[in-house]
């Protein structure tokens, strides 16, 4: 009635030399990849509502670790320009501030120091862009 079954089982196959495997370290590099180059790009987005020199500093650390840990192949940047009715600043900070938490985890979690300490870095100064955006308005008030 039912058909045998002719194929072997994933799970045997596991041990064989033709399934392409990733050590640990390797997908750890592609996440952090991954999270450093979504910051990035937040970053540039922040740099065209709110020019700077230390966000303009940020971007080219961040690029930096980027280019090392995909081997060498820089990330895909957009050009910065002035945007209207974008993203509100504090969005994109808030959003930058998480995506520094997620690459500090994984860097914390594959020894990497240089990455771990430009992510905290970012944490701080997007928590301080918040702090400050959010009380300006509040004291321009009275």
């Amino acid at each position: 009635m039912y058909e045998p079954i002719r194929t072997k089982s994933v799970h045997s196959m596991a041990g064989t030399a033709d399934f392409p495997h990733r050590s640990r370290e390797e997908e750890l590099d592609i996440q952090l990849a991954g999270h450093l180059a979504a910051l990035l790009t937040v970053t540039d987005e922040l740099r065209g509502l709110e020019p700077s020199a230390e966000l303009d500093a940020a971007a080219e650390r961040l690029a930096e670790q980027v280019t090392r840990l995909r081997g060498g192949r820089p990330p895909v940047r957009a050009a910065v320009a002035a945007s209207e009715g974008a993203a509100l600043p504090v969005g994109l900070h808030r959003r930058a501030h998480a995506l520094a938490g997620r690459a500090l985890v994984v860097a914390a979690s594959r020894a990497d120091t240089a990455v771990a300490i430009l992510a905290a870095e970012r944490m701080d100064a997007h928590t301080a862009a918040v702090g400050t955006a959010v009380t300006a308005p509040a004291l321009s008030a009275h």
